[in-house]
């Protein structure tokens, strides 16, 4: 009876919340009012879908749009639709644009101040998103769309990407109906590490597969399935493909299309895109080319060897691009088939930020060197230049380009203080609602502003309280006015922007930024230099639209002025304390805390490295339970891949341990005879020199109590093990850590029956 009456006050409860006043039945049918069914809610009349489309580090000067060497035809066939919006700004990285873009709130107000994977310990940086702050495919999602992700994330904790979550900031959690694509900052577009809702899903073998197409498939596939079963609903698809993000990866015939178009160099490139963009309208056409930065090396001085480096790294960024692209193009028409094109707002966002000049003077064959704490020797990456685009390497752009890409602006991806690092291309187009398609746009716009524009656009308005939590301000003004009239006066007047140390303010025409105290080609002074020390640079944009002119000297009133601007306004958008990687690990959550056993008993797949043995900077036991047969293969246990990782395995029935820096720098230890078939147990130690990252290693290969094989790793993990690819038990499913097996045919033939990982400290 007491669970009956329980029941009966949850009907009350659902039926009040649905907006019904509960009726008072009567003993029979014929006593009681008639049944009413609770209705789904419904989207308002003639509300559009919405297609959210956002490049990867892509500058404002690199797609043919706006003046670049890229083709971009599905971007530039939008412009020619639509609006191209040339004075919109992103924040400088990939996560906080992201998370400003589908909360409506600058990054730091919702805790996304620096990628997730670099989070620290102050409530700006921390990469939590609050409840507080309920992002668009939720409202949307309440308001009757259906919602849908495809690609990139880097919106999630660290700490929160296990299989058990919590899943609240997963895209998911968030607010998506559906998700797929990849909860990092990158993976590898032939070998990727995907995730489908919650779960990883197996990697597509198809010998031609590519992370692009695979994307723009499962997009085009749920518009269609969404508009064949409820094509009366509309819906919210967010499409973030991986280019131009390293790895610039693109098949072989998109990358036999660049060859040899950037023999030229940065410097003529550069001229040429400054041109090209006064011939299109999209910067006027009296707007100076920023100052080339001084220690960057003019073209011509460099080497013949070095330049055709340099050049195979741009083709393979130019060619990633456009082939994402035309995926992008497919996903577009594909609207077509089903009638939504009639009725839908796309927004096509070239970039989370500007083009990257991570890379530094030579690039990286492998993104991974930095994290793992090696200089890579541009020798190695010339004896293996042709895998550059390709599955065996994970190539980062060298800095010239990415200097070249943000034509005609200063400086990059990460200067948050110049629009280089923060102004992107964007289009918008929108059968019916643009009084002038093919036109331009030049008020002063936020990624934040992009949310209250859709859901004003919508018909929609944001809630005051999401699931009974108060939601916090939104900082985002609304752009819809735009589409009417090109003339508008901007909406927004001040812009406080600010990563790690590079920050700057806008106010009405006029822009502060603090001048870098590092370049993309220098080490970063050790500590930085204190806020009230940098030196601060004052531009008047109305008359220098690519921040070309430092106006410091001449005005220091108004300088001074901006600068206490800045400080007034930076606590009321969550910047301070101004840092860069301070407070990253202390007090960080962490699932595993204080755990120094890890027993598996099943083989698992892809759990993150937040749910893996920690093993950087510590010493460490395998201890494996097996029966084999004679010849038995295959990985015990594995963490990453080909690109950097370790594996404990058996090739050919011989023990083995394999320890992958990067594809540079590996080592191998091995049993010099197969195990007999029947019961063994394998063990591993890994001795460290010194309990720190970097450190050398002595490791010990024991079979039965025995040592078998003892060797030395010279330098091991600086920062994690994989950033990409997760921790395996009984199998190797991305890519492969060890030549040995192919990651389809890494399962352990034998049975394993226990596996334990201690760490010793």
């Amino acid at each position: 009876m007491k669970a009956a009456r329980w029941l009966a006050a949850g009907a009350l409860v659902a039926l009040a919340s649905s907006g019904m006043a509960a009726p008072h039945y009567g003993k029979t049918i014929a006593e009681s009012p008639p049944p009413r069914w609770p209705q789904p809610v419904r989207a308002p009349v003639g509300a559009p879908n919405i297609l959210i489309i956002m490049t990867d580090d892509v500058g404002f000067g690199s797609a043919s749009g706006f003046g670049g060497p890229v083709p971009t035809p599905a971007f530039d066939a939008l412009a020619k639709r639509g609006l191209r919006y040339n004075r919109f700004h992103t924040t400088a990285i990939c996560s906080p644009t992201r998370a400003s873009l589908l909360t409506g709130r600058y990054p730091q107000n919702v805790g996304i101040g620096y990628p997730t994977n670099w989070a620290s310990g102050y409530e700006g940086y921390n990469s939590v998103i609050p409840k507080t702050a309920g992002a668009l495919p939720r409202i949307l999602r309440d308001a009757g769309y259906s919602t849908a992700m495809f690609g990139k994330g880097h919106i999630t904790p660290e700490w929160e990407t296990g299989p058990n979550g919590p899943f609240d900031r997963w895209p998911t959690g968030l607010g998506f109906d559906y998700f797929y694509g990849f909860l990092g900052a990158d993976t590898s577009a032939f070998e990727p590490a995907l995730i489908e809702g919650t779960r990883p899903v197996p990697v597509p073998r198809d010998a031609d597969y590519h992370l692009e197409r695979d994307l723009a498939d499962k997009a085009i596939d749920w518009i269609a399935e969404q508009r064949a079963t409820t094509p009366d609903k509309p819906f919210f698809a967010y499409f973030a493909p991986g280019a131009a993000h390293a790895p610039n990866h693109a098949p072989p015939d998109w990358m036999a299309r660049f060859k040899g178009r950037f023999d030229g160099g940065w410097d003529v490139m550069r001229a040429e895109i400054v041109a090209r963009q006064k011939a299109l309208g999209v910067i006027p056409g009296d707007a100076k080319d920023a100052p080339r930065p001084e220690t960057l090396p003019r073209w011509d001085t460099l080497p013949a060897n070095r330049q055709r480096l340099y050049a195979r790294m741009m083709e393979a960024y130019a060619a990633s691009l456009a082939y994402a692209d035309h995926q992008i193009g497919r996903v577009i028409e594909s609207l077509k088939e089903t009638g939504a094109d009639r009725n839908t707002i796309i927004l096509y966002i070239q970039g989370d930020n500007g083009a990257s000049a991570e890379g530094g003077m030579n690039g990286k064959l492998f993104e991974q060197s930095s994290l793992a704490g090696v200089v890579e020797n541009p020798d190695d990456a010339e004896a293996r230049i042709e895998t550059i685009g390709g599955p065996l390497a994970y190539n980062l752009n060298t800095g010239g380009w990415g200097w070249a890409m943000n034509a005609p602006f200063p400086w990059s991806k990460r200067y948050a203080s110049h629009f280089g690092g923060i102004r992107n291309g964007l289009v918008i187009d929108w059968p019916g609602h643009i009084a002038d398609p093919g036109g331009l746009r030049s008020q002063f716009l936020h990624v934040s502003d992009l949310m209250p524009t859709l859901l004003e656009v919508a018909g929609v308005k944001a809630p005051a309280s999401i699931d009974g939590i108060r939601q916090q301000r939104i900082d985002g003004i609304s752009a819809a006015f735009t589409l009417g009239d090109a003339k508008a006066p901007s909406r927004r007047r001040t812009l406080v922007t600010g990563i790690a140390q590079n920050l700057a303010i806008y106010q009405d025409g006029w822009m502060a930024s603090t001048a870098p105290a590092v370049t993309p080609w220098d080490k970063a002074p050790k500590p930085m230099p204190h806020p009230n020390a940098r030196r601060w640079e004052l531009y008047r944009l109305d008359d220098d639209f690519s921040q070309s002119t430092d106006l410091a000297a001449r005005d220091p009133k108004r300088l001074a002025a901006m600068v206490r601007l800045f400080w007034r306004e930076a606590p009321k958008v969550g910047i301070l304390p101004i840092h860069t990687s301070e407070g990253q690990q202390a007090g960080r959550p962490d699932p595993n805390r204080d755990r120094r056993e890890f027993f598996y008993t099943r083989p698992m797949a892809q759990l993150s490295e937040a749910v893996a043995p920690a093993i950087v900077g510590r010493s460490f036991r395998i201890r494996a339970e097996v029966e084999t047969s004679e010849a038995a293969h295959g990985a015990l246990v594995a963490q990453g891949g080909r690109f950097g990782g370790y594996a404990l395995l058996l090739d050919q029935g011989r023990p083995m341990f394999s320890y992958v820096l990067t594809p540079t720098h590996t080592t191998r230890i091995g049993a010099p005879v197969p195990l007999s078939a029947g019961h063994h147990v394998i063990e591993l130690d890994f001795a460290l020199d010194t309990e720190k990252p970097g450190s050398a290693a002595t490791v010990r290969l024991i079979v039965d109590g025995q040592m078998v094989s003892k060797g030395r790793v010279p330098q091991t993990f600086a920062r994690v093990v994989s950033h990409s690819e997760g921790f395996d038990v009984g199998q190797d499913l991305v890519s492969p850590v060890d030549p040995a097996y192919t990651a389809e045919k890494s399962r352990f033939s034998g049975v394993l029956n226990r596996l334990l990982i201690s760490l010793t400290r």
